[in-house]
């Protein structure tokens, strides 16, 4: 029974190592900038869901290093525009990448 637990344990400890590297893996270079990258993609996507001229659920927010891409699917180039202006206004954006399509 204590070798059973000794061995979930180690098996969790392992896993719980391998997978907070993860971000030096995806080209970051510590774990900060996965969790400062994390942060923007959250303020981003809540700025994207408050403003009523932009259909924020239904665009994808992903940030590396500062740069953030925008990518889904625009009623009009307007919100596409809008979407990108949002992102670039945000705190901690290096770069905006508006990969949005505009789909009627």
């Amino acid at each position: 029974m204590k070798q059973t637990r000794a061995l979930a344990f180690a098996i969790l400890t392992g896993l719980t190592l391998v997978t907070s590297g993860c971000a030096v893996w995806r080209g970051q270079e510590n774990v900060g900038s996965y969790v400062d990258d994390k942060a923007i993609t959250t303020a981003v996507k809540a700025k994207l869901i408050e403003d009523k001229s932009t259909g924020g659920l239904s665009i994808n927010v992903d940030t590396l290093n500062g740069t953030v891409a925008l990518s889904g699917f625009a009623k009009s180039q307007f919100e596409k525009d809008q979407a990108g202006r949002i992102a670039a206004d945000t705190r901690g954006v290096r770069e905006v990448r508006n990969n949005l399509v505009v789909r009627p």
